[in-house]
């Protein structure tokens, strides 16, 4: 490898750094999870509640902890949903597509929180 390489591996590191530690600073914590099933809404839990939440007919369980959202168990073969962690911002989701699944975070208002 040459040094224009590694100027340029590290460029994109401090890069995505950067917008790493903006999302996290900026970021606005969410009040609320919702639950689509299908792209319908199905629930819709307050981040201020602890529990645990049967989804899609036990298809997968949601874990609300400390203000933040979590599925701890799934019965899809991946199992990617239970990977994506916690989520705690305004609009950050955990997606299981097998079972056509979104746990979606909002603010404290009802409009729709958009990152482009």
């Amino acid at each position: 490898m040459k040094r224009r390489d590694f100027i340029l591996i590290a460029a994109i590191l401090v890069v995505g750094l950067i917008l790493l530690l903006i999302v996290k600073f900026t970021g606005k914590e969410g009040s609320y999870a919702i639950v689509q099933v299908k792209g319908n809404n199905v629930a819709t839990f307050s981040l201020d509640k602890e529990g645990i939440y049967s989804l899609n007919d036990g298809s997968n369980i949601l874990e609300i902890k400390g203000r933040r959202a979590h599925l701890i168990n799934a019965n899809c073969p991946d199992k990617l949903c239970l990977k994506q962690g916690f989520i705690k911002y305004s609009g950050q989701c955990i997606t299981c597509l097998p079972n056509k699944l979104t746990v979606t975070i909002t603010g404290a208002d009802s409009s729709v929180d958009l990152v482009l």
